[in-house]
């Protein structure tokens, strides 16, 4: 008699893309954030972990985020800051944060991607949406 073969289980992704906001005290503010991630989680499915993570005012915060992503294995970790600008925040503030983390967790590769408002198809977009309510 043979044993039964044990239950298939997915493969954990060891990779992991985080949305980096500023954060605000309104609840409603961070929704586009979530809902880009829910966006990215629907066209990936489980290949990669996407959360969404606040430099303040909301949680979670990076901190946090990398913290749960180490627990769950992520090797590779890909930081988007969700900012327009290229202001104090995604000059310093964020640089400095990524360096602190790869310091606490050096067996996850970081990774800090340009600000989404340097990427001309973005900009595109937001040209195009501000067109779409243009009428005189």
């Amino acid at each position: 008699m043979t044993s039964p073969l044990p239950p298939v289980t997915a493969p954990t992704p060891q990779h992991a893309l985080v949305l980096f906001a500023h954060g605000s005290r309104d609840p409603l503010w961070c929704q586009p954030i979530q809902a880009v991630a829910d966006a990215i989680h629907a066209e990936i499915g489980a290949q990669a972990w996407v959360r969404c993570a606040y430099l303040e005012l909301t949680a979670p915060h990076l901190n946090d985020v990398v913290a749960e992503l180490s627990q769950l294995g992520v090797t590779q970790l890909r930081v988007l800051p969700m900012f327009l600008g290229m202001g104090r925040h995604a000059r310093e503030d964020l640089p400095a944060l990524v360096t602190q983390l790869m310091g606490q967790y050096p067996h996850i590769h970081f990774e800090l991607l340009p600000s989404v408002g340097e990427n001309p198809e973005v900009l595109k977009a937001l040209a195009q949406a501000a067109l779409q309510n243009l009428s005189f």
